[in-house]
């Protein structure tokens, strides 16, 4: 088995192994891709469909108050102001939703997951979803986000621009996430020596752009990181997976960009061969002047604060304000925060929960405005490898990863 674990030098490692045809893409020719590739476009030959796929409700099931969220089309991103007063875990009704097409309606008494491959001892193996609620359970904390997650500061802070959606700060939620770890169901269903890869693959329609089908979102992992951490998760904070979160299953893939933690799970390959997909191709690589011309992996998630504030918040002059918000990174626990309020000095922020390693930190920042008039704050974190956040964050034409402080505007206005 491969002793991969490490997202960046999983994804070059496999990019380096497709470039040289020696890594398989389930679905889609070899061919096909590298002439997308020179083409630089999305003219692809249309990928094979898994059966089991269920009608669409949405694109989005639950409801999107817009106090609570900003939509953009099959995407809603939770307004961070909706967070302040909430405890350490998002609540289902304020986690961000990302969906490539639209959120299925599968019913749990019919689902199944099914795992086959050249990676396995026998034919395919599959499990219900009671089978799956008998297995020993495992119950983790961790934060899942978008890799786009605030792509619009790329434009409206470096005056860049790039491509997708234009989420702020609010495409990243923290959840309990109950559920059986991967690593036991591989051993059920008879993983072998020789296995490199898995392939999750989920129950969602179809991705079709440009008029191409492009079949089911999937993301390969290395089998090391299978058997090291990631999760079929079957509850969030306590409950079933909501519909828009993965019901009934979906796997939760920690500190990696959010795309590996396919929600819907209806089948995982499991191959004694490197695999890959176009979500591992094409998408989800850093594009640019900066980079080569076959781009280069989007990895573990960067350094990031937010203030739960409104953007454009109102606050009264004279008067002692308790600045709240949150920091977290894809490297571990966040040791230390600070926060500026006049575009020069940092002062350290409070700490006012654990810094868990997968999750977040939560922190607080007393501030009395003595004038009114127009302010920007600023908060930037370090972590426990010592990334501190940037002033100014790599370009790259997709929008991805940027963790530079943001500027977060206020207004102090004399009370009346």
């Amino acid at each position: 088995m491969t002793g991969l674990t490490e997202e960046t030098a999983y994804d070059w490692t496999r990019a380096a192994q497709w470039r040289a045809g020696q890594a398989r893409l389930p679905g889609l020719s070899r061919r096909g891709l590298l002439r997308l590739t020179a083409a630089g476009g999305l003219a692809l030959a249309a990928a094979g469909t898994a059966p089991g796929t269920a009608s669409a409700a949405g694109p989005i099931v639950k409801p999107l108050p817009p106090e609570l969220f900003e939509v953009y089309g099959t995407n809603a991103e939770t307004r961070w102001e909706a967070m302040r007063g909430q405890g350490y875990l998002t609540p289902v009704d304020r986690f961000f939703v990302r969906d490539h097409t639209s959120t299925p309606v599968l019913d749990a008494a019919t689902w199944r997951l099914t795992l086959f491959g050249s990676g396995l001892h026998r034919g395919p193996v599959e499990f219900t979803y009671r089978d799956l609620r008998a297995l020993p359970s495992e119950t983790v904390t961790a934060f899942i986000e978008c890799a786009g997650n605030g792509r619009s500061f790329f434009t409206s802070q470096q005056g860049q621009t790039v491509s997708g959606t234009a989420w702020k700060l609010g495409a990243v939620g923290v959840a309990r996430w109950r559920g059986v770890r991967l690593a036991t169901v591989l051993a059920r269903a008879g993983l072998t020596r020789d296995a490199v890869d898995v392939l999750p693959e989920g129950l969602d329609p179809d991705y079709v752009t440009g008029g191409v089908n492009l079949g089911k979102v999937r993301r390969p992992l290395p089998v090391a990181k299978a058997l090291e951490d990631v999760l079929l998760a079957y509850e969030m904070n306590g409950q079933p997976l909501p519909p828009d979160h993965g019901f009934p299953v979906r796997l939760v893939v920690p500190s990696w960009a959010g795309i590996s933690s396919i929600k819907w799970l209806g089948r995982i390959e499991v191959s004694a061969e490197p695999l890959v997909s176009p979500w591992s191709t094409q998408y989800y690589r850093l594009l640019g002047p900066d980079y080569p011309a076959e781009g280069t992996p989007v990895t573990e998630q960067v350094v990031k604060s937010a203030f739960e504030l409104p953007w454009g918040a109102t606050l009264a002059v004279g008067q002692r304000q308790v600045l709240r918000g949150r920091s977290w990174s894809g490297h571990g626990r966040i040791r230390r925060v600070e926060v500026s309020t006049d575009g020069v000095t940092w002062e350290r922020a409070k700490p006012i929960s654990p810094a868990l390693e997968r999750g977040w930190l939560q922190w607080e920042f007393p501030w009395r405005p003595r004038t009114a008039g127009e302010y920007t704050l600023r908060a930037r974190a370090t972590d426990i490898t010592g990334v501190r956040q940037p002033e100014v964050a790599p370009y790259n034409t997709q929008g991805y990863l940027f963790g530079a402080v943001v500027r977060h505007p206020v207004t102090v206005a004399a009370g009346r």
